[in-house]
């Protein structure tokens, strides 16, 4: 399982994932869309909640995990939403790394 894996270091050296790697990492989340942003691939999922109140403490455990994982996210915080982008910025893609956080994301709501 996802979940159960750490990152590791990510550098500027590391490779991206393949379109056939993404594609089975993918169907390992729940809800995670793939999206194309200036030409680079990002997982996206957008949680929702009843109040802007449980929208912000989803948010900041998403933080704290961001920080566990020395990997961060784009973050969105609404009323009631709360959209989680994740991609390897050193390497301008998709890494193993990603995913992994993607997973434990879902694991927090």
């Amino acid at each position: 399982m996802l979940d159960e894996l750490r990152c590791e270091s990510c550098t500027s050296s590391a490779v991206a994932l393949g379109a056939e790697e993404r594609r089975l990492l993918l169907t390992e989340l729940d809800g995670w869309q793939m999206l194309d942003r200036d030409g680079i691939p990002q997982l996206e999922k957008v949680y929702t909640f009843k109040n802007y109140k449980l929208a912000w403490a989803f948010a900041n455990k998403i933080s704290e995990l961001a920080e566990e994982e020395f990997h961060h996210p784009s973050i969105l915080l609404e009323w009631g939403k709360v959209t989680v982008t994740w991609w390897s910025h050193s390497i301008k893609g998709l890494h193993q790394n990603d995913f992994i956080c993607a997973s434990k994301c879902d694991r927090l709501t």
